[in-house]
């Protein structure tokens, strides 16, 4: 057992015994499933949006490497630059590379996933440059000094009493401020840092080819701010979130905004296309788009595991899966947590220190039933588990007792062998890995073969 998976099993094990903190998460999870299905209403065939979404996801993914040209090509024609970066190493040296010739003090930056994914904020704590989260529930975790708890909803595990302690315990305010209070305490520092920064670095949702664009949706314009106020912007973005067309935004936006909040549309929404221009009157001087591998090329090169690149993190997967609503986003100890975040991790950071993420996993199939793009997430779980064991990570004990469960299926005597009790004792002796987190096997004490002819005497 690697270190990593007897961390998630220690904090999972936390988790799911505390009672607080499920109550917290089913409470808000509760309030995303009344809002979908109104989100919804505004498709006339929401099944048939969500397989048109696929098929344009298809596309873009199956002919990335021309997609991606292409958005460079045009991006750079309208005064941007792009930058490419193989792994996250690649893209902070880029930042740090544009910081510095910016003398950058101060940078701003819009929620962004993939920011996290390469440790953004540290590596610019690390040159004496100040990173601030603009999007409150970012904000909330940078001053509780935590990562995002889910993908939309970063602070989703903390109820207005516990950010209202957490603001009282950093900024010195009134431990009993209500939500308002203390959006707009939030609101007066972060205005003043936009002010400042140098530099602001947003994500992107998607970026887009045919125009060279990127589309950024957002519900307090946070983004916007952080595009526009610093003379710099630099999106950081996965090369996973390509579109084909502008037109294909008429399909997405409203599928992400009803899949990830209930929305019909997201209350900001902006594409952006490179640097002002000389007749514009704000907007960056100079923009960069860096352009992320980090992994995503060993998905794409799997056949089978590339359906996963077609998701727009809409977050619905987290939100309908038990094994989340009950662990919760730190439990797994990684970026991406939930089905989709079990499904590419081991193939962005090693199938042998993260292959326990696809076993943490019912297989129930809720999360592919509310995919906004149909992606068939347990299938792909599956298939990492297959993957896992081709490569060799599986322990003897593991291979043995799986051959011996296998013998004893393929075998009526065995089966019949021994009562119930017998059986009980032997296999959950031989078991103990698997009934270490879990309730033992319990046989009952005769066969189903045994009852019929029982039966049928």
């Amino acid at each position: 057992m690697t270190e990593t998976s007897k961390t998630f099993l220690a904090k999972s094990t936390i988790k799911a015994a505390d009672l607080d903190h499920r109550r917290k998460i089913n409470f808000n999870i509760g309030k995303y499933n009344a809002a979908v299905p109104n989100g919804k209403a505004q498709f006339s065939n929401v099944h048939l949006a969500r397989e048109r979404a696929k098929n344009a996801k298809w596309r873009a993914i199956e002919t990335l490497d021309e997609q991606l040209e292409n958005f460079e090509k045009v991006f750079s024609a309208n005064g941007g630059k792009v930058i490419w970066a193989e792994t996250g190493e690649d893209a902070i040296a880029a930042i740090l590379a544009i910081c510095k010739e910016k003398n950058c003090k101060t940078l701003v930056k819009s929620k962004s996933m993939v920011t996290e994914e390469i440790h953004l904020n540290k590596a610019m704590e690390a040159n004496d440059i100040e990173s601030i989260e603009t999007d409150l529930g970012e904000y909330i975790q940078q001053l509780d000094d935590e990562p995002p708890y889910h993908i939309v909803t970063p602070a989703m595990h903390k109820s207005k009493e516990d950010v209202a302690r957490l603001f009282n315990q950093k900024l010195g305010t009134d431990p009993n401020l209500t939500p308002t209070e203390l959006t707009l305490v939030a609101r007066k520092i972060l205005r003043e840092k936009y002010v400042q920064a140098e530099v602001g670095i947003t994500g992107a949702n998607f970026i887009i080819s045919d125009i060279g664009g990127v589309a950024l949706t957002e519900n307090e314009g946070n983004g916007r701010l952080t595009c526009a106020f610093p003379k710099t912007h630099i999106v950081v973005v996965g090369i996973e979130k390509m579109i084909p067309s502008l037109t294909d935004l008429g399909l997405f936006w409203p599928l992400l905004s009803t899949f990830g909040t209930g929305q019909k549309i997201t209350s900001y929404n902006s594409v952006i296309t490179g640097p002002r221009k000389a007749a514009e009157t704000d907007g960056p001087e100079e923009m960069y788009v860096i352009l992320l591998d980090n992994g995503r090329t060993n998905i794409l090169d799997n056949p089978i595991q590339r359906e996963s690149l077609y998701c727009i993190r809409c977050g619905a997967c987290l939100n309908a899966c038990p094994v989340y609503k009950n662990i919760g986003g730190h439990a797994y100890g990684v970026t991406y947590s939930g089905p989709i975040g079990s499904i590419i991790t081991p193939h962005l950071q090693g199938m042998q220190e993260f292959k326990h993420l696809s076993y943490a996993s019912s297989l129930c199939g809720n999360c592919t039933e509310v995919c906004a793009v149909k992606i068939n997430l347990h299938e792909l779980l599956i298939d990492n588990r297959k993957e896992s064991v081709e490569d060799g990570y599986t322990s003897l004990a593991e291979k043995a007792a799986w051959k011996i469960w296998r013998m004893a299926c393929q075998s009526r005597m065995m089966m019949n062998m021994g009562n119930g009790k017998f059986k009980n004792k032997v296999v959950n002796g031989i078991a103990k890995d698997w009934t270490r987190n879990r309730a033992d096997l319990n046989f009952s004490k005769k066969t189903f073969n045994q009852m019929w002819k029982d039966r049928m005497k």
